[in-house]
């Protein structure tokens, strides 16, 4: 079958300013997230694709410009099930303040019995992503070929949920895995089993550095969703 290259979509506002974004709308890349948008076209340079395919919103629109601008004839569809997880009352409140609710550590350990208040569960968000997937796998693969590689841009806790899916952990142990602004994760899918090619992957190690505490100068960036590290 074919395979999928999951790109999380660059860093946007939310993301340094400490926000949850959820479905707000009207938030960007920043602009370190749009010089990753950039490098983008030259890291998958030597990847034939068959097609791109976005969330809905802005942040991953804008992350796969780039790619598009160089590949002009790489089609573009938008999927509505790999939208962001819907945060429902928790979208666009500050991370920290969301850490002292109750539910933030039911999300963390045992994401599957975690529902969003006015918005929707962690197992309803990875299972239209995982449906989303195989659909796009099936529709690749008849119009391509099961060699065919495509890419889709998506977002932090959909992601990590594709992969915990591919690797068979269950949905409470996704928050283990980490995948930053614009890394690349790689997903081969064949008649028996997927295969983890390729896991949260930007090509930088400047990460793994100790990083500056809160309240150091510098120590804005958050990561994303509401597994945030």
């Amino acid at each position: 079958m074919a395979t999928l290259i999951l790109v999380r979509h660059g860093r946007s506002t939310a993301n340094t300013s400490g926000v949850l974004a959820g479905r707000t709308p009207e938030i960007a890349l920043d602009e370190r997230g749009a010089a990753q948008a950039a490098a983008l076209p030259a890291r998958l340079a030597d990847v034939p694709l068959a097609a791109a395919v976005s969330s809905p919103l802005q942040r991953c629109r804008e992350t796969l410009r780039p790619l598009l601008d160089a590949r002009p004839d790489l089609p573009l569809h938008v999927e509505d099930r790999i939208n962001e997880c819907d945060y429902g009352d928790w979208s666009g409140r500050k991370l920290a303040e969301l850490n002292d609710e109750p539910l933030m550590e039911v999300v963390q350990a045992h994401a599957s019995a975690a529902a969003f208040p006015g918005g929707e569960s962690m197992r309803a968000m990875q299972n239209r992503a995982v449906e989303a997937v195989r659909d796009w796998n099936a529709r690749i693969e008849a119009e391509h070929g099961e060699d065919a590689c495509y890419v889709m841009c998506s977002h932090g806790d959909i992601v990590k949920s594709l992969v915990a899916d591919a690797l068979g952990l269950h949905l409470d142990l996704f928050q283990r895995l980490h995948v930053d602004p614009c890394s690349v994760t790689v997903i081969r899918y064949t008649r028996l089993r997927p295969f983890l090619l390729r896991l949260g992957d930007t090509g930088d190690f400047a990460g793994f550095a100790p990083r500056e505490r809160p309240g150091d100068a510098g120590a804005a960036e958050v990561g994303g969703g509401a597994g945030a590290p």
